[in-house]
C-alpha cells in the first residue's frame, strides 16, 4: 500500500539518515528510432540513460528515450528483488500469506518489473500508473512475442506478458461504493479493455474516455497478486488501527458466552490476532451463532474435531464452523462501524458495510475468470450461500 510523499519516498542526502536512493522521476520524450542502430544500442547500454525497447523481430527494435523529471517521482512494483524495485511482491497464496515457504515462487506468474506508479510531488499529488518497471540498467525490454504497436503519431506502445489490470471503483472507496470495470494499462499508460486472456497477442480496444490516474481504491492486478491503492486524503477517512483496537475491546467488553460452555468468549489483542487461544470465539457460518470451541457436531459428525459440516446445536442449521479472526489492515475499510459480520468461508471479521463492498468486488483469478474473496486473506467467498453472515453473539447469563 503506498501513500504518496511518505518517509520512504525521500531522495537520499546528507540530511537523511536512512541513505536512500531516488529511483528516478521520468517523462517520455518520444525520440524513436526506426532500427536497432549504433544510435539506439548506445542507449540502450548506457546506465544513466532510462529507456523503452521493442523488439519487433531480431533485425529491428525500436528504442524510445526518457529524461528526467524533478516534478513526479516513480516507484516501481515487481516480483524481482533487485533495487530498482521499490515494492517486492509474491504470488498471494490464498489463506493469508505469500509465497510458498522459504523463498519466491518458482512458477510465478507476476513479471519482475510489473509496473510503476508516477507521483506528482505538488497537491493534489495525482499518481499514475504504467505497466512494466526499468531494471537495474534502466531499460525496459518488451521482446518479440509481447504485444506493441506503433500509434498514429508515431509513439510505440505495447502490453506486458501478463497485464497490468485496474479498476476503478464507483463513487470513490465508501460505504456507497460499488465494483468499476476492469482494465488494462499499457507500457505508455494507455487503458484498453481486456485481452481475450491474460496473455493473448491481441490488445482490447482503447478506452480514450479513461485515463491511468489512481484514484482513492483503486484495485492493481499484477496476474498473481492485487494491490489496493489509498490516497493520503482517503487514508485520513479510514478507521485507524488504535480505532480497530478500540472497537474490539468494546465488544470483549460486552462478555459475550458460548451458549454450550458457558466460558467467556474474547478477542486477542490486534498483536495476538493469530494467535488461537481457548477464549476465541468460534462461528456456525451457515447461521452466525457464535460459540466457542467445543467437540459438538451433531447427528452424524464426529466429535473432538472441527469439520467441514457442522450442526449448530442453537437452530440444528448445518454449516462450517471456523475460528473467527478480526480484520487487522484498516485501509480494507469502507467505514468506522462496529465488527459485526463474517466473510464466508475463511471467518474474518469486518463492519457490515465492508462486508458487502468486498462481496461484491469480482477480483481477476488465473488467465481470463473472476471471483470474489476476502481482502483479509485472499480466500475465495462462497456466493451461492451468501458472501458474508451476522454474527449473534449470547451475552451473558448474569
Amino acid at each position: 500500500m503506498f501513500s504518496p510523499g511518505g518517509p520512504e519516498n525521500i531522495p537520499s542526502g546528507p540530511a537523511h539518515t536512512k541513505g536512500l536512493v531516488p529511483y528516478g522521476e521520468l517523462i517520455l520524450l518520444g525520440v524513436v528510432h526506426a532500427s536497432c542502430t549504433p544510435q539506439a544500442a548506445k542507449a540502450i547500454s548506457n546506465k544513466e540513460q532510462h529507456s523503452i525497447s521493442y523488439t519487433l523481430s531480431r533485425a529491428q527494435t525500436v528504442v524510445v528515450e526518457y529524461t528526467h523529471d524533478i516534478s513526479t517521482d516513480m516507484f516501481q512494483i515487481g516480483r524481482s528483488t533487485e533495487s530498482p524495485i521499490d515494492l517486492v511482491v509474491t504470488d498471494t497464496v490464498p489463506g493469508g500469506s505469500q509465497g510458498p515457504a522459504g523463498g519466491l515462487s518458482i512458477q510465478s506468474t507476476i513479471s519482475r518489473f510489473a509496473c510503476r506508479i508516477i507521483c506528482q510531488r505538488d497537491p493534489p499529488y495525482t499518481a499514475r500508473i504504467y505497466a512494466a518497471g526499468f531494471d537495474s540498467s534502466k531499460n525496459i525490454f518488451l521482446g518479440e512475442k509481447a504485444a506493441k504497436w506503433m500509434m498514429s503519431g508515431g509513439q510505440m506502445d505495447g502490453l506486458t506478458t501478463n497485464g497490468v489490470l485496474v479498476m476503478q471503483p464507483r463513487h470513490g472507496f465508501t460505504q456507497d461504493s460499488g465494483p468499476g470495470l476492469w482494465r488494462e494499462i499499457s507500457v505508455c499508460g494507455n487503458v484498453f479493455t481486456l485481452r481475450e486472456t491474460r496473455s493473448a497477442q491481441h490488445r482490447g480496444k482503447m478506452v480514450d474516455s479513461e485515463s491511468q490516474e489512481l484514484t482513492d481504491g483503486s484495485l492493481i492486478d499484477l496476474c498473481g497478486a492485487t494491490l489496493l491503492w489509498r490516497t493520503a486524503e482517503g487514508l485520513a477517512r479510514t478507521p485507524t488501527v488504535k480505532h480497530l483496537e478500540a472497537l474490539r475491546q468494546e465488544l470483549n467488553a460486552g462478555r459475550p458466552q458460548c451458549p454450550v460452555g458457558f466460558n467467556t468468549l474474547a478477542f486477542p489483542s490486534l498483536r495476538r490476532s493469530e494467535v488461537l487461544d481457548d477464549k476465541r470465539p468460534w462461528a456456525y457460518l451457515r447461521c452466525g451463532h457464535v460459540h466457542g470451541y467445543h467437540g459438538w457436531a451433531g447427528p452424524g459428525g464426529g466429535g473432538g474435531e472441527a469439520t467441514e459440516e457442522r450442526e449448530c446445536p442453537m437452530c440444528r442449521a448445518r454449516g462450517s464452523y471456523v475460528p473467527l479472526w478480526l480484520g487487522c489492515e484498516a485501509g480494507f475499510y469502507v467505514d468506522a462501524a462496529a465488527p459485526t459480520h463474517a466473510f464466508v468461508p475463511c471467518g474474518h471479521v469486518c463492519s457490515e458495510k465492508t462486508a458487502a463492498y468486498w462481496s461484491q468486488i469480482p477480483l481477476p483469478h488465473g488467465t481470463h475468470t473472476f471471483h470474489t474473496a476476502c481482502p483479509f486473506c485472499a480466500l475465495p467467498l462462497l456466493a451461492e450461500r451468501g458472501s458474508y453472515v451476522r454474527l449473534i453473539f449470547q451475552g451473558p447469563l448474569d
